[in-house]
């Protein structure tokens, strides 16, 4: 299996940063980057084919690199932000594919059952809809967008900020755990 990460956003946050926490300034270009380094490091010792970790501003040059590259599996990292209240973790995939569903819940799953962070689901992103996701829709990989938890909540913020490797690990394993399933 042939794997390509998308840390979300522009690489030193310039001129994207994604969302950021407003108090404590933690923002999701570096969260993003950090696990998706992490996961890298995971999956190359769990004999996974790590094919690119792309941070970039540009999302037509993400989904490209990972089409060329013939990624079997593409898996984008971001932080959530919606009102400070809001928390926990959602997985996006393609509406219809059933592979990316599977790797959508197994990713969630392993990031819920070991952070403890609330259950947003696995849900499915329709084209040109609100929920339209440009990787999603564009990428040849079976691809889930990993939204780990809400950097403008304050109790998610914490774990981004210091469980960075565990959500890494969780990642790292849904991914295997997809390879099994569909192995």
């Amino acid at each position: 299996m042939r794997v390509f990460l998308n840390p979300g956003h522009a690489p030193g946050g310039n001129p994207d940063p994604g969302a950021s926490n407003r108090i404590t300034g933690l923002r999701e270009c570096d969260v993003a980057k950090n696990i998706a380094d992490l996961v890298e490091k995971y999956l190359v010792a769990a004999g996974v084919d790590v094919v690119g970790n792309l941070q970039s501003d540009s999302l037509y040059k993400v989904v490209s690199t990972s089409n060329n590259l013939g990624a079997d599996v593409f898996i984008s990292i971001h932080c959530n932000a919606f009102n400070e209240m809001a928390n926990g973790t959602e997985v996006w995939h393609y509406h219809t594919s059933r592979d990316g569903k599977k790797l959508a819940e197994c990713i969630q799953r392993q990031i819920v059952d070991s952070l403890g962070t609330t259950d947003r689901g696995a849900k499915g992103a329709v084209p040109h809809t609100d929920n339209s996701l440009y990787v999603l829709n564009y990428t040849d990989a079976v691809s889930a967008l990993v939204e780990c938890a809400f950097i403008d909540n304050p109790t998610d913020e914490e774990l981004l900020r210091t469980r960075q490797d565990d959500f890494a690990r969780a990642i790292a394993r849904g991914v295997t755990d997809y390879e099994l399933e569909v192995g």
